[in-house]
């Protein structure tokens, strides 16, 4: 254990002085560091395959379940991503230093806001080994260090990523230790990182619910977070039907094992018998377990009995909850009750409702005839994610460079004194 807490204080410190060469460093470098990263990565494709694969040959042998080992899985096309990821935060602004609000005060002062970056970020996550790529850049780019603590089922492809991360930061003249990848699977790594306030500024979980309520409640450190994707899609009675079968069809099927696939089926009654049974005949044929209300399963007798638990649940599975409402409000309803505040959906339309519905469901990301798939940093234009906060204080939603900044007051005088 003291290997440990000597291991991670070493990282920590290593971080906290990376974090100020990079505050300091030009956009040039920076961008030259992400196209060489994104360039060595591309190079690298099939060292990352072949290293995914050991993982992955693990994890089938511990019996990691389909939906992680389908997080864990790099494939050509996705390791393409990360690097178009990578190149698309280069041809991002750089945020840092950008000055904001400037106004003359009556002193004659003028008072506005900086932009800057938050320092060390430290990002523990399981499964996914392109958060590796993700963070590293949108940290790089933001103008901090971070520090990775990808989970052990991942260790062999993380390593491999890390080795492209450095190479890229080597040879645009950054420090090596802008981007450091915990290289240990010991969990009492995690432990330390969370409580190293003198070493680190913030937290980000990505994870399974519990790792991020473990991480939220034991860090000593600010956390990013969010910790369920209890995600809704609403078919209204003035939807366009072939969109709401497309798009809820997407919403959950696309992807089972990710956040921000839908999980609860909101239909309209006065629509309901029209959609409802097309949709779930899709659901079925692709092997999706259907569990619904009262008049759900009169329309759909092969659903199961929805219990109160379902609507409260993030399946991450091929199992979908329906219900089906009266209205708008009753919709509404239902969502802020029990929804996580991540992403939901309106397939309508009528632009009053729309708006409605834009403005009275409180989550992080809401949607007007568009799949909650959507919900993705890469997918609004953000480059990358470092991850989703349904928190409301400094981040919310997919976080990207901005949300890895904070901002501080700036004053500009002529000799001014205050009277």
């Amino acid at each position: 254990m003291n290997d440990i807490k000597q291991y991670m204080k070493s990282v920590g410190q290593q971080a906290r002085t990376a974090s100020r060469a990079m505050a300091m460093a030009d956009t040039n470098a920076k961008n030259r560091a992400l196209e060489n990263i994104a360039t060595a990565i591309l190079l690298d494709t099939r060292k990352l395959i072949a290293e995914n694969e050991k993982d992955i040959a693990a994890a089938k042998q511990n019996g990691l379940d389909a939906a992680s080992i389908d997080r864990l899985t790099l494939t050509a096309k996705t390791i393409q991503g990360m690097a178009e990821g990578l190149r698309q935060i280069a041809a991002l602004p750089d945020p840092i230093g950008e000055i904001s609000d400037m106004k003359y005060r009556p002193s004659g002062i003028q008072v506005g806001k900086m932009r800057v970056p938050l320092g060390v970020i430290g990002i523990i996550y399981e499964s996914r080994p392109n958060v590796t790529a993700d963070a590293a850049g949108l940290c790089l780019k933001s103008g901090n260090a971070a520090i990775l603590r990808g989970g052990s089922e991942a260790i062999h492809s993380n390593r491999a990523i890390a080795a492209c991360v450095l190479q890229g930061l080597r040879e645009a003249g950054l420090p090596e230790t802008a981007v450091q990848v915990v290289n240990t699977t010991d969990r009492a790594a995690v432990g330390e990182l969370i409580t190293m306030k003198e070493y680190v500024d913030v937290i980000v979980p990505r994870g399974g619910k519990g790792l991020i309520a473990r991480i939220s409640d034991e860090a000593k450190v600010p956390v990013i977070k969010h910790l369920d994707g209890i995600c809704h899609v609403y078919i209204d009675d003035e939807a366009d039907m072939e969109k709401a079968v497309r798009i809820a069809d997407n919403a959950k099927t696309h992807r089972y094992g990710v956040c921000n696939a839908m999980e609860t089926l909101l239909v309209n009654a006065g629509v309901a018998t029209k959609v409802l049974p097309e949709l779930c005949k899709i659901y079925l044929n692709k092997g999706v377990e259907l569990r619904g209300d009262t008049s759900a399963r009169a329309l759909v007798p092969q659903m199961k009995e929805a219990t109160e638990e379902d609507w409260r649940t993030e399946y991450l599975a091929p199992i979908l909850s329906v219900r089906v409402v009266e209205n708008l409000d009753e919709a509404i309803s239902h969502i802020n009750t029990y929804s996580s505040q991540h992403t939901d959906s309106i397939v309508t339309e009528n632009y009053s409702k729309a708006m409605r519905f834009l403005r009275e469901v409180d989550s992080a990301s809401v949607m007007v005839n568009a799949s909650t798939r959507f919900a993705d940093g890469f997918e609004y234009g953000l480059g990358a994610e470092i991850g989703i906060s349904t928190d409301k204080i400094h981040a919310r939603g997919p976080v990207g460079l901005e949300g890895l900044t904070s901002q501080k007051y700036i004053v500009l005088g002529n000799g001014q004194i205050r009277i």
